[in-house]
């Protein structure tokens, strides 16, 4: 009884000191009369070489053990198909090595090209040795050969792939998991062209599932992130929480592919992206390549994620090696820093300075989205006539071909850049053109009914000197949804009627105009700056033009606007370019627009305060506009 329980107490010490000198003295002591139980407790008290974050320790031992033979050494310096082909002709090999050698055939063949591969004796002699002796290749070379030999053509149905993929799934408990994490890759592969072995997929990810402690390597972590479509939603907040426990070790390039992963499957996973951006603002500037600082780029506009430093040294980086981008390049990172609301002025100048340098190698697709991702953030050009006339030019023969979405969206963008000119206005304001704009999604159908209201706003109020067809028709859509106030536009309602003494005659809230604009308060002020009845009073910025009487002399429309947060550029006072055309088409409508931002109404506490803050501003803007 006494030794049984020594046993036990050794299992449960197995790092401790003590428990050692327990077995030890245990095992001189009753070696003839109770040997397997002190062969148990020395397995016990040993201190473990694998940790549960650790591979599955006999696959390792097993890969580990395997020796390369001079043929697979031979082959592994070879530089071309060929010489591949003839090494395995000269020599042969075992199964594994023939498995070696078609996966550095594979390679030599993405690299270097060769037709008709598999047709070559030399190719068939190496698939017919593994196709014979399949259960002896390693696992390592196992996984390897089946995406070396999809890639090389062999069909999906070949009894070779059959007999392999059978293979890995009797072996499937013993592959490390860094083998199920390549075996995912392929299995996504075979998905994406409409094969798929229902039984291998469904017992890899179960292993996946079961063994995810195993996972310690950051390339396997970025692997299996890219193919998180295939995982269950536990197992891939599992890999969230490895990434971000392992972000440390992660190489450049493991970081664009999960934050590659994170975007394309719409995941704002915020610690793991502000750790990978911790990380990659760390790294050396030859490790950024400008690939990699586009997708991070892009993956961050994708998840709508901020984070200024790295956005900071990207735009540094590709300052630097503007003279080597392509066309390309420059709009997909200009469209990637306008989701994310961040205006660079030095780099989106340098962007208008490639475009002039190289506008013959912009495609006409390419001018609209630089177009557009300059309108979004107002980024006006201080001597742009050389960028506009090029861009002009580049718009003549093609842009009545435009898809009518993409055409309504490049005028929008000419008018917020305040460089639309008739001809663009008159395409895009007829009924026919109109009708074409409708159907679809309902909040799109909307947006775009603003759009144009926008544009008719733009020729009607700027000086084009044209005329349009009257915007009526569009006014009669529905609105796809009930608006409901911010707590800024609600604050500021709230207190526009207690200046006005909760007169509802002399105030107007949530004013829509004719022209696709909202005003959060209208009033109207007589000369001494008090609010005055506006019920009977014209109002052609309405659609009923308001009531008969004309404005009386000294009076002034004034306009109160609030700013929101999302209607700023990132970490800037700067409107963006919807916003910034909402304020210039008020003041040529003939309003005094009074701004209320978000950073300064969040100051006031007491309602007192909002209304005597609200008093000075107007106070202010009647002053401004009479000394203009």
């Amino acid at each position: 009884m006494t030794t049984r329980m020594l046993c036990r107490w050794a299992r449960l010490f197995p790092r401790c000191s003590q428990a050692a000198t327990a077995s030890a003295r245990l095992q001189t002591s009753t070696v003839h009369q109770t040997e397997p139980l002190c062969l148990m407790s020395l397995f016990w008290t040993r201190p473990s070489a694998r940790h549960l974050c650790q591979s599955n320790e006999l696959a390792r031992m097993e890969e580990t053990a395997y020796d390369q033979t001079q043929l697979v050494r031979l082959v592994e310096k070879a530089a071309t198909p060929e010489e591949v082909l003839q090494l395995w002709a000269e020599q042969g090999g075992t199964a594994s090595d023939a498995a070696r050698c078609l996966i550095q055939l594979n390679l030599r063949v993405m690299e270097k090209g060769r037709e008709g591969i598999l047709q070559d004796p030399r190719c068939k002699s190496m698939l017919d040795t593994v196709q014979s002796q399949v259960s002896s290749v390693w696992n390592g070379s196992l996984v390897g050969l089946l995406r070396a030999l999809t890639m090389l053509g062999l069909p999906s149905d070949a009894p070779l792939l059959h007999s392999i993929q059978n293979e890995v799934l009797w072996r499937i408990r013993r592959l490390t998991y860094r083998h199920l994490a390549y075996l995912v890759d392929w299995v996504a592969f075979q998905r994406r062209r409409g094969y798929e072995n229902e039984e291998l997929t469904t017992s890899l990810l179960k292993q996946l599932e079961l063994r995810w402690t195993e996972l310690c390597e950051s390339r396997t972590i970025s692997i299996l992130m890219s193919r998180a479509s295939l995982f269950t939603p536990s197992l891939i907040d599992k890999l969230e929480d490895k990434a971000l426990e392992l972000a440390e070790s992660f190489s450049a390039e493991d970081i664009r592919r999960v934050a590659f992963a994170l975007a394309s499957q719409n995941r704002r996973a915020v610690p793991l992206l502000r750790a990978l951006s911790y990380h990659l603002n760390q790294k050396p500037s030859f490790e950024l390549k400008t690939p990699l600082l586009l997708d991070i780029a892009y993956a961050y506009g994708k998840l709508n994620f901020h984070q200024t430093q790295v956005l900071q040294r990207i735009a540094a980086e590709l300052l630097a090696r503007l003279s080597e981008l392509s066309s390309l390049d420059v709009t997909r990172c200009a469209k990637s820093l306008a989701f994310l609301k961040w205006l660079h002025l030095p780099l989106f100048e340098g962007f208008a300075q490639h475009y002039v340098s190289n506008s013959k190698n912009y495609s006409t697709l390419q001018v609209c989205n630089l177009l557009i991702s300059f309108a979004k953030l107002n980024f006006q050009l201080g001597k742009g006539e050389e960028f506009y006339q090029k861009v002009h030019k580049a718009l003549e023969g093609s842009f009545q071909n435009l898809e009518p979405f993409l055409k309504t969206d490049v005028v929008w963008s000419l008018c917020v850049l305040n460089q639309a000119n008739p001809d663009y206005i008159s395409s895009v304001t007829k009924y026919d053109f109109q009708k074409k704009l409708t159907g679809g999604i309902v909040d799109r159908t909307e947006s775009y009914r603003l759009k144009l209201l926008h544009i008719f706003a733009f020729a009607q109020l700027e000086p084009l000197g044209i005329t349009i067809e009257s915007p009526a028709v569009l006014l009669l859509v529905p609105q796809s949804k009930v608006e409901v106030s911010t707590p800024l536009q609600s604050s500021l309602h709230t207190a526009l009627q207690s200046l006005t003494n909760g007169r509802t005659q002399a105030l107007r809230t949530a004013v829509k105009t004719m022209y696709g604009w909202t005003i959060d308060g209208e009033l109207v002020v007589d000369s001494e700056n008090k609010p005055t009845d506006l019920e009977n009073l014209q109002a052609p910025h309405l659609p009923g033009g308001g009531g008969r009487d004309a404005l009386p002399a000294g009076a002034r429309r004034i306009a109160f606007v609030a700013w929101e947060f999302p209607n700023f550029c990132l970490r800037s006072k700067d409107l963006l370019g919807r916003f910034a055309m909402r304020k210039r088409h008020l003041q040529l409508a003939g309003f005094i627009v009074v701004e209320v931002p978000y950073f300064e109404w969040l100051e006031l506490k007491s309602d007192w305060q909002k209304v005597a803050y609200l008093k000075d501003k107007l106070g202010k803007a009647v002053a401004e506009d009479m000394a203009k």
